[in-house]
């Protein structure tokens, strides 16, 4: 592509945030109170689009009241625990509510700083901006451990994320291999249609979803365990013993009939070995096996460090590049749909002190109308504070292979 050609398709802002998820809208909906002109990049068609292609049954750990984004509530009733789809379609209504410039469809595949600021590629397209969020979140993408590579062809494989219920497998037995709440909840689900193993290295420690009559969230915000600083005493002993099993326990998956495995160590043809020296025939195979970040995309010298994001807060060392929604960035809950907005006011704070373009002029680029009377609804709007709880999808977290 010529020098010209690439201009005419480069679109300028003061800030671009990649990735539309929970993160994403919630960084918007600050930089928009900050009056800047600024752009969303989303990879999906859609918005949502992560959590509606969950399985069927996926909920949130998290009551209703806790799930909010800054400036909207969740819309379901006090004490709900709200559905994938709910989520997803909240997050739609969150884009459209405050009017966010976000662009679909839009997967950045490469990152690099210039003497302006930053340039980002997609695959049909180049934007420049002068300060960027990097907002794609933890679980970025699916991990399946080598083993599966041995594996027949005839035996069924599927991810956690591509699963949606029972009646989608092929009859018959099925191993589940991870033991984080995926692992726990599909092996259940498929449980009670169909005899079920769980392979697991080690149990995590469990939670009930109430306790003494109240929902877990309830305790957690209470004893303000959700806002537990990552560099803290606590925070460095509660990351050393990884997630909690919520509402799964054990006990729980015995009695629905689950039989539990050791861990899975090698695969060949239609026979799986675990741990113990056993083995077994399988078919139908599902990896609950979590996710692995993948900034590769990113080429800008002093950001990682093997393959991570090495940052304050979200505040890299390079000016103007900032990360927002990594599992604990600042609190237990940083990753998570009810308590980003925290992380996101403090990472858009520091976009803001940075500095705007000379003019000053925050303008209106494709896709980002500035009605000025959304401007003043929402400049009538109080700085939130931070909900007390915060959702932990089922699903998410860096199960046990």
């Amino acid at each position: 592509m010529s020098a010209a050609a690439r201009h005419a398709t480069d679109r300028s802002y003061d800030v671009v945030v990649v990735g539309g998820g929970q993160a994403g809208l919630a960084a918007a909906w600050h930089l928009r109170r900050h009056g800047l002109r600024f752009l969303v990049l989303e990879a999906a068609a859609e918005l949502g689009h992560s959590w509606r292609s969950r399985w069927d049954s996926l909920r949130l750990f998290s009551p209703a009241e806790h799930d909010a984004l800054p400036g909207l509530p969740f819309p379901a009733p006090a004490g709900s625990h709200p559905g994938k789809d709910a989520v997803a379609d909240y997050l739609q209504a969150y884009a459209a509510t405050f009017d966010l410039p976000v662009e679909p469809g839009a997967r950045v595949t490469g990152l690099r700083r210039t003497d302006a600021g930053f340039r980002l590629a997609t695959a049909g397209r180049t934007y420049t901006a002068r300060q960027v969020v990097v907002a794609t979140g933890p679980f970025q993408t699916p991990f399946v451990p080598p083993i599966a590579a041995g594996l027949d062809a005839s035996v069924t494989q599927v991810h956690s994320t591509a699963y949606r219920s029972p009646d989608v497998l092929p009859e018959g037995p099925a191993l589940v291999v991870g033991g984080g709440n995926s692992g726990f909840q599909i092996a259940a689900e498929l449980a009670a249609t169909r005899p079920t193993e769980l392979s697991v290295g080690s149990v995590p420690p469990a939670l009930p979803q109430r306790l003494l009559g109240r929902d877990l969230f309830w305790w957690l915000t209470r004893l303000g365990l959700m806002r537990v600083t990552a560099g803290s005493r606590l925070g460095r002993r509660m990351r050393s013993r990884g997630e909690f099993l919520i509402g799964s326990s054990r006990r729980g998956l015995l009695r629905a009939g689950v039989r539990l495995r050791p861990r899975l160590v090698d695969a060949i043809g239609h026979t799986v070995r675990f741990a113990d020296g056993t083995g077994r025939e399988v078919g139908v195979v599902v990896w609950a096996t979590g996710f692995r970040s993948d900034h590769s995309w990113i080429d800008v010298p002093g950001v990682l460090r093997d393959g991570r994001v090495v940052h304050r807060r979200g505040v890299t060392d390079v000016p103007g590049l900032y990360v927002l929604g990594l599992s604990w960035q600042h609190t237990r809950g940083s990753a998570l749909l009810g308590f980003v907005a925290a992380d996101a006011a403090h990472v858009a704070d520091q976009v803001a002190a940075l500095g705007r373009p000379e003019s000053g002029e925050t303008g209106t680029g494709p896709g980002q109308r500035r009605d000025s009377a959304c401007q003043q609804r929402l400049s009538r709007r109080p700085h939130p504070t931070p909900p007390e709880g915060t959702p932990g999808a089922r699903a998410y977290g860096q199960e046990d292979v």
